[in-house]
């Protein structure tokens, strides 16, 4: 088993995984900026260190400051969370260059499957049903039309690279593709560092369904059940759920067979998660597999029971899974709401500042994931996403309810957060609590849902 892990990471996803450290008895050693210095996460470390001022690329994001923090404390792995260089396939081959694990698929994976016009041409080959679309990288704006034109439109233009709906840009007509596609690609390069864009026919209200996956160097391949991430706000999720209970059993069965052979074709490791889009007839498409953990992933430990963090350590450490496909069993229903230090009535904008009073929810059945605690402050550096809440119930509907109830028990003050908004989605929206959604939902929704705390009503 690995002896000491360096967590290369900050806030709620740092504290879950130094948690699980602990429980397994592994020291670890909590890497932090400059404004991170007194956060509560490097005291669940055995040891923390400074690697560099406030800023991302100085710090979280500076390969070299990690590495000699590693080697500098002698740790034999890394655990990268989510975000940051999770996903970078360098940083992964000189982790291992350096001897050290890296706690996460092998650098071949990473590079496949996160340039996404290589990936979708590798589930075509493998049989993982793909949206129609280009094949590969479309070089210019005229080949884009062509292919627009065959396949029919809408279409999305999407960046090769990267994610959280960065150089997406939604087509309609040939009119609109030459300026779209200078836009996608100038963001593209701007997020990303490469201007690759890529092609997809735009299914109308589909729904966003993944797979979690984890597989071990044994060749043991395992799915735990979906999830339905169709609460999105400008391609970002606001609220997860575990299973997703429109799609039937076989439907689902499907869903996650077709996860495992999209993991078995790049001879994936550790954790994982496939994700699709399914139409309006429950037809699914490969969109593209994320290759870390996810923010998300406390739902599915819900209702399987099993430790997701628990299990990628052991995989890294060279154990096989400690359970098989037959042993996992799934029980009920789980939401996850984000808590965002944003303000959902001024266009989200983010609210950094000091958390004065805090009262989390607690309870049957919930769980809060975060870092903050009062007198924390909210810095303007990172991700605006403070705490997850977390709840189970039997059924779907019973964990609608206790999310109303663990949303009333929440209490922040000194920022604004995006809790009445989630409250306002669970107790007003019938078309949410009848799963009458897709992915447009809350976007087209939104305005509706933010009007009575627009005049004036209070929670």
């Amino acid at each position: 088993m690995l002896k000491r892990v360096l967590v290369a990471n900050r806030g709620e996803i740092a504290a879950r995984i130094l948690r699980a450290c602990r429980e397994m008895n592994i020291e670890t050693v909590a890497v932090f900026s400059e404004a991170d210095r007194d956060s509560f996460f490097t005291s669940l470390a055995t040891r923390s260190i400074c690697i560099g001022p406030a800023a991302a690329k100085d710090s979280y994001l500076n390969q070299n400051a990690i590495l000699s923090a590693a080697l500098y404390t002698h740790c034999d792995s890394i655990h990268p969370g989510y975000g940051f260089l999770s996903e970078n396939a360098e940083f992964a081959e000189r982790v291992a260059q350096a001897g050290i694990t890296f706690i996460g698929p092998s650098a071949h994976a990473i590079a496949t499957m996160g340039d996404k016009s290589t990936a979708i041409k590798l589930m075509r080959t493998s049989g993982v049903p793909v949206v129609p679309g280009s094949n590969g990288l479309v070089a210019t704006a005229e080949e884009a039309k062509a292919i627009a034109e065959e396949i029919g439109y809408p279409v999305l233009l999407k960046a090769t690279s990267g994610g959280g709906g960065r150089g997406i840009r939604k087509i309609s007509s040939p009119e609109e593709m030459e300026q779209a596609f200078v836009s996608s690609q100038a963001e593209a390069l701007a997020c990303f560092g490469q201007n690759g864009v890529y092609l997809e026919k735009l299914l109308l209200k589909p729904r966003h369904v993944e797979v979690q996956i984890l597989a071990d160097s044994h060749g043991s391949y395992v799915h735990l059940g979906t999830r339905d991430c169709s609460i999105q706000r400008n391609h970002q999720k606001l609220l997860e759920e575990a299973p997703a209970v429109f799609l039937s059993n076989e439907e689902q069965d499907r869903l996650a067979a077709d996860a495992l052979k999209a993991a078995r074709a790049v001879d994936y490791t550790n954790a994982g998660t496939v994700e699709f889009i399914v139409d309006e007839d429950n037809s699914h498409y490969f969109i593209e597999m994320n290759t870390r953990i996810q923010v998300e992933h406390p739902v599915t430990e819900k209702i399987t029971g099993i430790n997701i963090i628990r299990e990628q350590i052991r995989i890294a450490s060279g154990y096989p899974l400690s359970f098989s496909q037959d042993e996992v069993v799934f029980r009920g229903h789980a939401i996850e709401c984000r808590i965002n230090a944003e303000d959902p009535m001024n266009g989200f904008k983010p609210c950094p500042g000091a958390i004065e009073l805090l009262h989390l929810p607690s309870g049957f059945g919930v769980r809060v994931d975060t870092a903050i605690h009062p007198q924390y402050e909210v810095t303007p550096y990172y991700d605006s996403m403070i705490a997850k809440i977390i709840v189970s119930g039997r059924n779907r509907h019973e964990a609608i309810y206790r999310m109303r109830r663990a949303l009333e028990e929440t209490f922040i003050s000194g920022i604004k957060t995006t809790i009445p908004l989630h409250y306002m989605l669970l107790m007003y929206s019938p078309d949410f609590i009848s799963n009458q959604i897709d992915v447009s939902f809350l976007d087209s929704k939104l305005s509706d849902l933010l009007q009575p705390l627009d005049e004036g009503i209070e929670l």
